[in-house]
């Protein structure tokens, strides 16, 4: 039987985008506002753009989405990638317009950008490097390329295990976040090209 990945619908801005990159490397996907439908995926893609608390509000406002997400990841271990704004509510909170709460799924926050250079500009925006942390080298689904940024706050992990790859801008900022069966990406996907495209390959292929 074929695995359905589902997309889920909360209003984000990039979801078509993110739509149209599974389906060109050859995912079953359903785009769904069901938690039900969430319930019975075999692999969970979160997208997200814009801030941290309208994503979270949201999210939250699909009436059991969130149980339903948790309970198919924690519980059921289905593979879960999260995208941009939808990585950073992997986090404990949010910093932007006020302390929001995410998911909690992997501690942290989510905070602004704030290069000491003034020559480094806020947003990050554009290509840069996504270098591997040592311990994440040999992750099924996170490699080393360049990959396109677009964000002005940045997921600072209490724990230095759950950060798989960092990038530079001005400073180091995490730009992916990996534990057991849940993965979240800082950077776009579905923008990176071949490899963007990659990287959504390996995560349908993805056995954690």
């Amino acid at each position: 039987m074929t695995e359905i990945t589902a997309l889920v619908d909360y209003g984000a801005g990039n979801l078509h985008s993110v739509h149209n990159a599974l389906k060109a490397v050859g995912a079953n996907v359903t785009v769904t506002a069901e938690p039900n439908v969430v319930r019975a995926a075999d692999r969970i893609v979160l997208p997200g753009v814009g801030s941290f608390k309208a994503c979270a509000e949201g999210l939250k406002a699909i009436p059991h989405m969130v149980d339903a997400m948790t309970e198919r990841v924690h519980v059921g271990g289905a593979p879960f990638l999260g995208i941009c704004v939808g990585m950073q509510l992997l986090a404990d909170r949010g910093l932007e317009h006020g302390s929001t709460p995410g998911l909690g799924w992997i501690p942290g926050e989510i905070r602004l950008i704030d290069p000491t250079d003034p020559a480094i500009k806020v947003p990050h925006m554009g290509w840069n490097d996504v270098a591997m942390l040592p311990h994440a080298k040999n992750h099924a689904v996170i490699d080393e390329g360049e990959a396109y940024f677009l964000h002005s706050y940045h997921f600072t992990a209490e724990n230095p295990s759950d950060i798989a790859a960092m990038t530079d801008h001005g400073e180091g900022l995490v730009a992916a976040v990996a534990r057991d069966n849940v993965l979240g990406v800082q950077f776009h996907p579905e923008k990176s090209q071949a490899f963007g495209l990659a990287t959504l390959s390996r995560f349908l292929e993805w056995q954690p």
